[in-house]
């Protein structure tokens, strides 16, 4: 009997509990329907609902739409978002080959040059043999150049372009990419020319004629195809000359009268090395007689 009375206070105890659980249950539920303002049905509509946001769109619609806003609205950032939904959509489709290089050309025409070589770089590496390989290549090297800082600062960049470039002609000698590319060559070159001379004209300044000497050989020994040489050559004859080495003096102005006979800085050399007693006169062992000999210009 103690027994089946211990059994019924279990039984109504436990009934009990389950009875509480239910009234905070429903409290819950009223309490999400009261804050939602909507009914269960809806918020089960809700919480069953699928994300359908995402609409895959036909790799040739979305190539089509970026070429598109490209050649008629003009618009190259809103192309690359185009161009980039192909390979992002279709990543493994001949379409999403095409639009990688599209994306890189139009963030180039967008001034967006680190997305412009982030994508030509993927390009070459995932298509090197492709017939575009050499065009994605270019658009590096052309990104680099267009950022090509003026002679007063850091000329990172330029090292960075000139490296691109020659990499182009390497690669792909007879595209018509390396013609541009050995054109924006030289003009790389000549910038970093233009940066010694700054640097030496400053030292002539400063009377600091050996620190000048150096700066004005930089570019007589590397940069001598460059329309800074004739300066060079000229400043190097008014430093030796300064300086008492009279020898070098001598070869730079010879080898400035040989090369650029009419030269308006040929005709200065000349008279600062009359001026001494001297006459033009080269030393074939100069180092500066060695470059131009070099090149096929002694």
């Amino acid at each position: 009997m103690a027994t089946q009375h211990m059994t019924l206070e279990l039984r109504t105890g436990a009934n009990a509990r389950l009875r509480r659980q239910l009234r905070l249950a429903a409290g819950l539920i009223l309490t999400a329907v009261s804050l939602g303002g909507c009914g269960t049905g809806a918020l089960w509509d809700k919480f069953m609902a699928k994300d359908d946001t995402f609409v895959e769109e036909p790799a040739d619609k979305l190539y089509n739409e970026g070429l598109y806003l490209m050649n008629q609205s003009k618009d190259p950032k809103a192309a690359s978002k185009k161009f980039e939904e192909v390979d992002r959509q279709h990543p493994y489709s001949e379409w999403a080959r095409k639009s990688l290089l599209m994306s890189a050309y139009a963030f180039y025409n967008a001034g967006d040059y680190d997305s412009c070589i982030g994508a030509a770089t993927r390009y070459v590496t995932l298509h090197p043999g492709s017939a575009d390989a050499a065009y994605a290549q270019y658009l590096i090297a052309a990104s680099h150049y267009d950022q090509i800082p003026d002679i007063t600062r850091d000329q990172g960049r330029t090292e960075k372009a000139i490296a691109a470039l020659e990499e182009v002609i390497r690669k792909y000698p007879t595209s018509e990419y390396a013609v541009s590319a050995k054109a924006k060559l030289e003009g790389a070159r000549d910038q970093l020319a233009g940066r010694e001379m700054n640097v030496g004209r400053y030292y002539m300044d400063k009377r600091d004629y050996t620190a000048a000497i150096n700066r004005f050989k930089t570019v007589v020994t590397q940069y001598q195809t460059t329309r800074h040489v004739e300066e060079a050559l000229a400043r190097l004859t008014e430093a030796y000359m300064a300086i008492g080495i009279v020898g070098e003096a001598q070869t730079a102005a010879a080898v400035l009268g040989h090369n650029f006979p009419d030269s308006r800085w040929y005709k200065d050399a000349y008279n600062l090395v009359k001026s001494g007693g001297l006459e033009p006169s080269e030393n074939q062992g100069s180092y500066i007689s060695k470059a131009f000999k070099k090149l096929g210009l002694g």
